[in-house]
């Protein structure tokens, strides 16, 4: 089969230049492969020449360029178990290795070369396959002639490949710099890595000459891959998701290799999908994905190396992209829990210099906490408590154990009681370094227990109410029954007659006070509970009305105006209407007399609504009367105790107010009003209380 000549008549031409010119000025490999394939020819007296490189990843032989072939054969060749063994045996010896049979002996490259006969010279560097060089021979030559030459030859394509290699190693690490050093840029302007893998993925398709890239971000707690940035922002939605053990996603299945692939769907597509994985030092970061990339044949292993270089770059600056927002989201948590706590924190060097502070302490001072850094915090204590600082920061030195010192002050600074307690700051030598003084506000536990011993006085009034109703209850019963018969045998005289006439104005005053005596057994039982409540549907503000309407006349006479604030809405509540109304009544004469006390006109104020618990109705009474004597407080709900004069009052009106209301299930406050005057409060549930 005859030759091409033009090949090596042009290659001829060239080839009276040093190797070492050529090495030096050629710039690309179409320029100076043609000129060491014909010296390869020169020195050997071969017929044509094939360089095939070696791939790595898979073991295969990639043709790359040939001199006076016909036909160049680009795809991969996996040479056979006996082709496999003569190339194994060229690589142990170092040296080449005359095929004379290549029909017989290597029949794929006999194929390729279209020679009966082949030389192969391995190409290697420091025990690594790089390529190999196969001379084709029309008639088998004595392994004398070709061997000197043949040597030189391959190391000449050794010094060549290895020219190429660091060039294109350079120009791949300048265009992966440029797009990295943009990327970086915008992460340290935004801190933003999807904005900047944004920009990494634009910049990656031009280098790839790719028609989409995408970015996908592991996410380890959902274990899924999330898009995180793509090229195409118009057909791609970000935050997609697909499983990290989705065998069909070529995303997740580059998650699981170590380098870059080629992945292609059919043998006649045009273009390939070419998957890199970005892993960390320790974990799968994501993949990114190029689609529609344009392989030229001969170039899948420098395409993968450019990837793989690529990604090695993009895990590095993910990785510390993502260690950075760990440690940025766990200082804002440190910072938001710091912030959080309610007592007073400070953090001082040993200067006594302010280094920390949380926001109580800053809101609590009145600053802001950046102008209250390497301050003296003694500036912004009491003196007390600046002076304890001072002299436990110059006490001899502690044991860790007793290291937290606690003192209880009232500083006239931080406005208010405290309980403080400083710790040593300690490094990580376990030296100090500083202290840390945490204030706890004790003003919210001084009102609380205002509030239990509050709540403590009303446990022992109930009890004591409950105690004395029980005991005035039998002794009412017990009265009753003789009364009754006082009041009826008085009667039955006053009927007949049969006294005589000058005993009849005595006779009228015995009656008259053990009617009298009768009623306050009547009020004692009403008080002791003793009496059956008849329960009915009842308006509340129906019989505030009632009340209202029964003592407007003596309102009149003695200058009171009544504000009325109802609800109009109010529930109905369950109740006896009769006992409700002598309630209020009790409480409006109350006012009465307490605003005549003060010899001026005087207003009471009447208010009803649902509590913010929607399950009880409160009504209140004012008065711009005398109040209620600050000792007289926790007594006044007690049977015959009374603030009024001798003869104006029983003492038992708010004793049986508040039997009444704590038969229906409620309760009554009594207190006086800020701006003067007492206030009741009654509290009263819509439903009647079970077992009522």
């Amino acid at each position: 089969m005859p030759r091409k000549t033009e090949n090596r008549q042009a290659g001829s031409s060239l080839a009276q230049r040093p190797l070492a010119s050529l090495l030096a000025h050629s710039t690309t490999p179409n320029e100076l492969l043609p000129h060491l394939h014909q010296h390869a020819l020169d020195v050997t007296g071969g017929s044509c020449s094939l360089l095939f490189q070696h791939n790595p990843r898979t073991g295969a032989l990639q043709a790359t360029s040939a001199f006076d072939l016909d036909v160049l054969k680009t795809d991969p060749w996996l040479p056979g178990p006996e082709e496999a063994a003569v190339i194994a045996d060229a690589f142990a010896r170092r040296v080449p290795t005359l095929v004379s049979d290549t029909m017989r002996q290597m029949p794929e490259l006999a194929a390729r070369l279209e020679t009966p006969a082949a030389l192969l010279l391995p190409l290697e560097r420091r025990g690594e396959r790089i390529g190999l060089l196969a001379v084709g021979f029309d008639q088998p030559p004595t392994s004398s002639d070709v061997e000197v030459g043949a040597v030189e030859a391959a190391d000449a394509f050794m010094t060549a490949l290895e020219l190429f290699h660091l060039r294109q190693a350079d120009d791949l690490q300048r265009d992966v710099r440029a797009l990295l050093e943009e990327f970086t840029a915008s992460l340290s302007a935004t801190l933003n890595l999807s904005a900047g893998l944004d920009i990494f993925c634009y910049g990656a398709n031009r280098l790839f000459a790719a028609d989409r890239t995408s970015v996908w971000i592991h996410d380890r707690r959902a274990r899924d891959l999330v898009l995180q940035a793509s090229s195409d922002t118009v057909d791609i939605v970000r935050g997609v998701r697909v499983a990290a053990d989705d065998g069909s996603a070529p995303a997740a299945i580059s998650l699981r290799r170590t380098r870059a692939e080629i992945v292609s769907a059919s043998a006649d597509d045009v273009t390939s999908l070419v998957t890199v994985p970005l892993r960390g030092c320790r974990r799968a970061l994501g993949t990114i994905v190029f689609e529609g990339v344009r392989v030229e044949a001969g170039g899948e292993i420098d395409l993968l190396d450019r990837a793989d270089e690529l990604g090695r770059q993009l895990s590095s600056a993910v990785e510390n992209m993502q260690l950075l927002e760990d440690v940025m989201r766990s200082r804002r948590e440190l910072e938001n829990t710091f912030d959080s706590i309610s007592h007073l924190v400070a953090v001082s060097d040993t200067r006594g210099h302010i280094v920390h502070v949380n926001q109580a302490f800053a809101t609590r001072v009145g600053r802001n906490r950046e102008e209250l850094l390497n301050q003296p915090l003694a500036e912004h204590l009491g003196p007390e408590l600046g002076g304890w600082l001072e002299r436990h920061k110059s006490a001899p030195a502690r044991t860790h154990a007793d290291s937290a010192v606690t003192i209880e002050v009232v500083d006239p600074v931080l406005k208010g009681p405290f309980m403080v307690t400083v710790t040593d700051l300690l490094n990580h030598d376990r030296e100090p370094v500083g202290s840390v003084i945490v204030a706890r506000d004790l003003t919210p536990q001084t009102r609380l227990e205002a509030e239990r011993e509050e709540l403590r006085k009303k446990l022992t009034q109930s009890e004591k109410l409950a105690a004395l109703g029980q005991f005035v209850a039998g002794i009412a019963h017990e009265l009753n029954n003789p009364l009754q018969g006082v009041l009826g045998h008085l009667e039955l005289l006053r009927t007949t007659g049969a006294f005589p006439k000058q005993l009849r104005r005595e006779m009228q005053v015995i009656y008259r006070e053990a009617d009298r005596a009768a009623k306050i057994v009547r009020n004692l039982l009403v008080f002791a509970g003793s009496r059956r409540l008849t329960l009915r549907s009842v308006s509340l503000n129906g019989v505030l009305q009632k009340v209202l309407s029964l003592r407007t006349p003596a309102h009149r006479a003695v200058g009171i105006e009544v504000v009325r604030h109802y609800d109009d809405k109010l529930p109905r509540v369950k109740s006896d209407p009769l006992l409700l109304h002598q309630v209020f009544l009790n409480m409006v004469m109350n006012a009465e007399h307490a605003i005549a006390a003060t010899g001026q006109d005087g207003r009471i104020e009447i208010a009803t609504s649902v509590s913010p618990s929607g399950d009880r109705i409160i009504a209140t009474v004012r008065d711009t009367g005398v109040g209620i004597p600050d000792d007289a407080l926790s007594r006044i709900f007690e049977p015959f105790y009374t603030t009024k004069e001798v003869g104006k009052g029983t003492g038992l009106g708010l004793a049986i107010t508040y039997g009444i209301v704590q038969e229906h299930g409620g309760q009554i406050i009594a207190a006086n009003h800020p701006d003067g005057g007492a206030v009741f409060t009654v509290e009263l549930p819509i439903a009647p209380s079970p077992g009522r």
